[in-house]
């Protein structure tokens, strides 16, 4: 779950967080690898990729986009680690700045991340291995597989609806002060969250990132496999798709492991802190008003947990695999569900920042789905005080990019696009 006074502040400061909030917690048109030919004659697909082979100079060690990242670690305005694979091979891979400055412990590129809304597609992925294996519908209501939820969302509600972000439903409020000390308090108070929905708009409305379509699927995760959502998509998401460094860690863990980065979130004077050690410290963003993520003992499932650039490469790579789902149901996971409105270029345009625009743009599984300049993108991004995440994965031209960082002073929107740029050639 994912600003200033004026657009022209906010886009100084590079975080539209309002925008990354307001359209189901998505930063920029984003994507997953491996080239969608099956339609194209032999011809074309060898024209394709004969294209798609060059790697644009501006993705290269040395080219723009690796100059620009430089530039901003310099001036302090990055820390993080940005990572650029084609085919599976790593073209470009960067980290600067430290994951934790009270131990002097640098970033590299095996850190791992608070990722906030960009992990909240492992849910779907998690939906849809167990739709494969026969044990749910996607035609599934609520009520199917739950019970205690108001009659209209128990009946009317489906599956397809909250995967698709097209169920109707409020976000009830969070309470951002509480802090959780278990597991089992974390789980206890999603459940009690998630049973708290209403809806807000007839069934098939698209939802403004309701949180609850989340809240919801994690129950029935945990109703139809038997297990807790944490361990269940640990185990056949993470594990499954060799992403060793990618966890739900624990509070404690975030203060211990060195291969975590503490997230450095700025408060009401400006100042930064780190936030895992100073749970009496919020945000002052109006819109996440009092939110530190540290406050829960383990990340809840909106909020899904910690991932390194190696990690969501890897994930990017399973999908079009076979490995993470069969490759119908990967289909089905990627293909566009809701048409969105014009973006105008991207969320950047709307911070003032210089976009790829997007000739059409839709809603997928927990996914914007994009073309851009003739090429199909998909990907997820988020932001939680002092921490932001997106992962791009190009199909067409079989190029995925990582961007992870712990510092609330990134231009993060400016560094998608300068990604997208790179990998489109625009650059």
């Amino acid at each position: 779950m994912d600003y200033s006074a004026s657009m022209d502040n906010e886009s100084k400061r590079g975080i539209d967080r309002r925008r990354l909030l307001g359209w189901s917690g998505l930063a920029a048109a984003g994507a997953v690898a491996g080239p969608l030919l099956g339609s194209e004659s032999a011809h074309a697909a060898t024209k394709l990729d004969t294209a798609y082979d060059k790697v644009p100079p501006a993705t290269r060690p040395g080219g723009a986009y690796d100059r620009y990242v430089a530039q901003l670690a310099a001036e302090g305005k990055f820390s993080g680690v940005v990572m650029l694979s084609h085919r599976g091979r790593t073209v470009l891979s960067r980290s600067y700045g430290m994951a934790d400055r009270e131990k002097k412990i640098r970033i590299h590129e095996g850190t791992a991340f608070n990722l906030s809304s960009a992990g909240k597609p492992f849910h779907a992925v998690a939906i849809l291995q167990l739709a494969q294996e026969g044990k749910l519908n996607l035609w599934d209501t609520v009520g199917a597989h739950l019970k205690g939820f108001d009659k209209d969302i128990a009946e009317q509600v489906t599956i397809h609806h909250m995967l698709s972000g097209t169920s109707g439903m409020n976000s009830p409020d969070e309470d951002l002060d509480r802090i959780t000390n278990s597991r089992e308090e974390v789980q206890a108070d999603n459940e009690k969250w998630s049973r708290q929905s209403k809806l807000a708009a007839p069934v098939g409305t698209p939802t403004e990132h309701a949180g609850s379509e989340v809240g919801i699927l994690s129950l029935i995760v945990e109703s139809v496999s038997g297990m807790s959502y944490w361990d269940y998509v640990e185990k056949h998401v993470f594990r499954r798709c060799g992403m060793t460094g990618t966890a739900f860690y624990t509070r404690a863990q975030w203060l211990t492991d060195e291969h975590i980065a503490h997230s450095y979130m700025r408060i009401a004077d400006g100042s930064s802190v780190d936030a895992v050690r100073n749970l009496d410290k919020g945000s002052p963003d109006p819109y996440q008003l009092g939110k530190n993520a540290a406050r829960s003992f383990i990340a809840p499932p909106g909020d899904a947990g910690f991932a390194t650039a190696p990690d969501l490469v890897r994930f990017a790579n399973a999908l079009y695999d076979g490995t993470a789902l069969d490759p119908h149901y990967n289909e089905l996971f990627v293909g566009p569900k809701v048409v969105h409105r014009p973006q105008g270029g991207g969320l950047a345009a709307h911070a003032g920042a210089k976009s790829v625009p997007a000739d059409a743009s839709f809603g997928s599984y927990s996914l914007p789905v994009s073309i851009v300049q003739g090429q199909w993108l998909v990907g997820r991004a988020g932001v939680n005080p002092g921490s932001f995440a997106s992962w791009n994965i190009y199909p067409d031209s079989g190029w995925v990019g990582v961007i992870l960082g712990n510092d609330d002073n990134a231009p993060f929107i400016d560094i998608i696009n300068q990604e997208m740029a790179a990998i489109l050639g625009t650059t």
